[in-house]
């Protein structure tokens, strides 16, 4: 478009406009196809132009769209709460509706802050992370997250929280093998602990599958036991971000099931609304409501547009639509069958370091030399190139950090809706082979750079 006035990701680009969605698939005006592996950004978990969602979005807007939470509330938003506190593991049961993951991961950084001060601890004020981590762009969340070039325009500004290594089994940074390494980078966060005290920490963040930082880092199968553990011992919070992997992307409601734990606060987002409005939501569990509920009566967090009537009824239809057609079963079945076929082309193209992680969050590693893990120069920028090559080919993508040090890596993430099925699974696939071909003649030509 001529004299765009849109802030856009990046203002010299020339980006489609979308016309409209359908299932797996966008149309832009030209009439140009893509499948949406990316989800956007692994956030429209059900696809897209699903009628049932728009129905209940129409149904809503009927009667109001807005309501401020200090003055109403709202059955859409009530329905919402009970449906989540029915669906959460243990106790999570007490959801408090935002807009975004990063206010979600923020608010539940306020939630603990606030849980300890109501117990009659000023003290505990910090909330550790690990590097390689992202959490959010609002100040709070960013400074919870170990993510360097996200970070460094505003590190002045910014909380030095992220305090231990994240589990990346394929840089480890001890230079060992799961499970033989003892967990180390597990065990590191009681070290932390130790450093800081554990009087000044009132939790510990972590994301169960590592993504925009890492391109979908998994962990150890005892790591999150490990870490609960530690938590509990020092009587430290434990919060999962589970904005990228909550409601089903890895076959189950919350990832850390998937390990048998239970948060004391979760963060919500992205899939809670798949896209179809602006929701997140910091879930607390009973034990972190108790204090507040004997002492101030009121968390110290919200936004305008909190638990609006709109964003919650059409957050509850996808919910529903999730449990009605018993998607989320079938996510590790689909998932298995994708990583198989994606580990199938590390043995075409050499490029490809790593497949990794679980359900429909997958991740591929790229580097230059697979035998050493060599990665790419920093200023070779492949996984821009690679994105932008998968897009012409009318493939999204998305684009992901890598590297131990969270600088030096290229990676990106496959996170198509959890209703795509064997024959899209099969589409995708290829056009990522001719993506790869593409990408890898380029590079032998010498012509990468001008991608």
């Amino acid at each position: 478009m001529e004299n765009s006035f849109l802030i856009k990701p990046m203002l010299d680009e020339v980006y489609p406009v979308i016309d409209y969605g359908k299932g797996v698939y966008l149309v832009d005006i030209e009439g140009k196809k893509y499948l949406d592996a990316a989800s956007g950004a692994v956030t429209a978990n059900i696809g897209h132009g699903v009628k049932e969602i728009i129905d209940a979005m129409q149904e809503q807007a009927k009667k109001v769209s807005f309501v401020y939470r200090s003055q109403f509330t709202s059955e859409a938003a009530e329905k919402l709460a009970q449906k989540i506190a029915e669906l959460m593991p243990g106790e999570l049961n007490w959801s408090f509706f935002v807009n975004s993951g990063s206010e979600a991961t923020e608010t539940a950084m306020k939630m603990a802050i606030q849980y300890w001060q109501e117990k009659g601890i000023q003290t505990k004020t910090k909330v550790l992370s690990r590097w390689v981590s992202y959490h959010g762009i609002t100040m709070g969340a960013l400074s919870m997250s170990g993510h360097p070039s996200r970070r460094s325009r505003f590190v002045p500004l910014l909380e030095e929280l992220p305090a231990i290594n994240p589990p990346y089994c394929y840089r480890c940074p001890y230079g060992l093998e799961a499970p033989s390494c003892g967990h180390l980078c597990a065990r590191e966060l009681d070290t932390a602990i130790k450093r800081i005290g554990a009087e000044h920490i009132a939790a510990f963040i972590a994301e169960p599958i590592i993504g925009a930082a890492g391109g979908a880092i998994a962990p150890p199968k005892e790591y999150f036991k490990i870490i609960k553990e530690i938590c509990d011992n020092n009587d430290i919070l434990l919060i999962a971000d589970e904005v990228m992997t909550g409601f089903g992307r890895t076959g189950t409601m919350l990832a850390c099931e998937q390990w048998g734990v239970v948060p004391d606060i979760v963060a919500l987002g992205k899939g809670m609304g798949a896209g179809y409005a602006p929701i997140a939501a910091a879930v607390a569990s009973e034990k972190i409501m108790e204090p507040i509920l004997a002492g101030s009566k009121s968390i110290m967090s919200g936004h305008t547009l909190s638990a609006n009537p709109q964003s919650c009824a059409v957050s509850l239809a996808v919910l529903d639509y999730l449990e009605k057609n018993e998607i989320i079963k079938e996510v590790e079945c689909k998932g298995v069958y994708l990583k198989n076929q994606l580990e199938k082309l590390s043995g075409i193209f050499p490029f490809i370091g790593e497949v990794r992680g679980k359900g429909l969050l997958l991740g591929i590693e790229f580097v230059e030399v697979r035998s050493t893990k060599k990665p790419f120069p920093r200023n070779a920028r492949i996984t821009p190139k690679i994105v932008a090559l998968a897009k012409e080919k009318g493939l999204l993508v998305y684009p992901a950090g890598a590297g131990i040090d969270g600088v030096n890596g290229d990676a990106i993430i496959i996170s198509p809706p959890l209703t795509i099925t064997k024959r899209e699974i099969e589409q995708l696939v290829n056009l990522l082979k001719d993506t790869f071909a593409a990408f890898l003649s380029q590079k032998q030509t010498g012509t990468v750079g001008e991608i």
